[in-house]
């Protein structure tokens, strides 16, 4: 059965203390990442921490222009450090922290990878995969079921991308 979009921000509500204390190191972290993205490398900011217990095993920021790689999202990116990191393709257990609602093609990438969960902080309502406009992450369809929660820091991240496209918008 797949979470709505209502259940999986109240989700975050439910959970302990202490997780919710990591959940929130972790957006921090993923946040620092997304303005990293857009100090250093014009790029839009997102950012993406993928955490496996108490450590984090792969991190990415958007790389699309630097890269030159329609590919290159912060998921995708911290995806790849962590197979590295791991040796393995498959992450059971693991967590991903993300500023921005994951693409259908990062939501299918982390269902492959076997992600258990995704806290993600502001809604993509034109792209979005976790509820917003698809239903890929958490979708029953999957022989894998990944837990989304999102909101978390939901307004720093929103308006980091605000401001982002204004001053984009601005220069043109």
């Amino acid at each position: 059965m797949s979470t709505t979009l209502p259940e999986a921000a109240a989700k975050i509500g439910e959970a302990s203390e202490h997780q919710r204390k990591a959940d929130l190191r972790w957006m921090r972290r993923a946040l620092a990442l997304a303005r990293f993205a857009e100090e250093q490398d014009d790029e839009v900011p997102v950012g993406a921490v993928l955490v496996l217990g108490e450590h984090a095993v792969g991190e990415g920021w958007n790389r699309c222009v630097t890269l030159n790689d329609p590919t290159a999202h912060a998921e995708i990116l911290a995806l790849r450090a962590t197979g590295v990191q791991l040796a393995n393709y498959r992450f059971p257990g693991s967590t991903l922290y993300v500023t921005l609602e994951p693409c259908a093609m990062c939501a299918m990438a982390l269902v492959h990878a076997r992600v258990e969960r995704v806290v993600f902080a502001a809604f993509d309502p034109k792209t979005g995969a976790a509820g917003s406009v698809f239903d890929t992450l958490i979708s029953d369809r999957h022989n894998h079921h990944i837990t989304a929660e999102a909101g978390l820091l939901e307004d720093q991240s929103a308006e980091l991308l605000r401001h982002f496209f204004r001053a984009r918008r601005d220069k043109d």
